[in-house]
């Protein structure tokens, strides 16, 4: 799933491709993509993109009239840009938003279509949308630290939890906990006041960096390639290869359907942690689908 990097990315094409521009339209490949009815998706048509903004994991695009559309690419939908009116490709394409220069396409290579688009006009509305999680980017250590530890849960779910913390996702929080030097299990309340400091600054510096290498990995160009393994990451999808910081194979728990990696010597002081642990460690402290986990809302 494309998380706050990955999203900024996307932000920083999309200033200079949509913004200023006039959508003309929306075209659907798939019914079940618009997940709203009030507004209609005919009102968009004609308005001009004033802006752009993420939310959480969502893509937003700000119109004229006080309109919004919200895009949620859940684990596989993608952003294209196309010549206009290109097309929408027959299995993957669920979207076309048409502008005169160009085409955004958005596309899904699933079989289950999770991706999302929605409507709405006014800031209030827009809210509804969003699960409540502090920008990590933004909040100092201290804030960072009353997130943390407003509840007690491994500090793997605490860091991908959309109502604890905004936009940062399984692949992610592998990086940032590699670099913070912590387990994955660890219970965020039992969190020394050393290392909940540098869980800070390593999630700080761990999205500062990735945002800042892919804009400047594409460049200009729009990106094609969105994924959450590159080779440049120290532990995630890097199952069996060697730490970058120490050599030692890099170890993964696998929990439904997600996997985490890590590397046990310098995170769990060498202790390997079997599936089972996981299993009964995170037995009602993680959701039981990637829907649940998305659709969470802070209470």
């Amino acid at each position: 799933m494309p998380e706050l990097p990955d999203i900024e990315l996307y932000l920083h094409a999309l200033r200079k491709h949509v913004v200023g521009r006039v959508l003309i339209g929306v075209r659907l490949g798939s019914p079940f993509v618009l997940r709203s009815v009030d507004p209609p998706v005919s009102e968009v048509s004609g308005k001009k993109v004033t802006g752009v903004r993420r939310l959480g994991k969502r893509v937003v695009f700000e119109l004229e009239a006080d309109l919004f559309i919200v895009v949620h690419l859940m684990i596989a939908g993608r952003l294209r840009w196309r010549p206009p009116k290109q097309k929408l490709p027959v299995r993957l394409g669920l979207a076309g938003f048409d502008f005169e220069h160009g085409a955004l396409v958005l596309t899904e290579a699933s079989k289950k279509k999770r991706a999302a688009v929605h409507v709405c006009r006014g800031e209030a509305a827009l809210l509804d949308h969003d699960p409540g999680g502090v920008e990590p980017l933004e909040i100092d250590a201290h804030g960072f630290e009353t997130a943390l530890t407003e509840s007690n849960h491994t500090v793997k779910r605490a860091l991908t939890d959309p109502r604890i913390f905004s936009g940062i996702g399984n692949a992610y929080s592998d990086e940032i906990l590699h670099r913070a030097k912590l387990s994955p299990l660890i219970w965020t309340k039992r969190l020394s006041k050393q290392q909940t400091a540098r869980l800070h600054e390593a999630t700080r510096e761990v999205l500062s960096e990735w945002v800042t290498r892919l804009i400047e990995q594409h460049g200009g160009e729009f990106p094609e390639k969105v994924t959450a393994f590159r080779p440049e990451m120290a532990t995630h999808g890097k199952y069996g290869e060697p730490c970058p910081a120490c050599g030692d194979p890099i170890q993964r728990i696998v929990f439904r359907d997600r996997e985490t990696n890590y590397c046990a010597t310098c995170q769990t002081g060498g202790k390997l942690l079997a599936d089972r642990s996981l299993s009964r460690l995170l037995k009602g402290d993680w959701p039981r689908s990637l829907e649940e986990l998305e659709s969470m809302r802070r209470k």
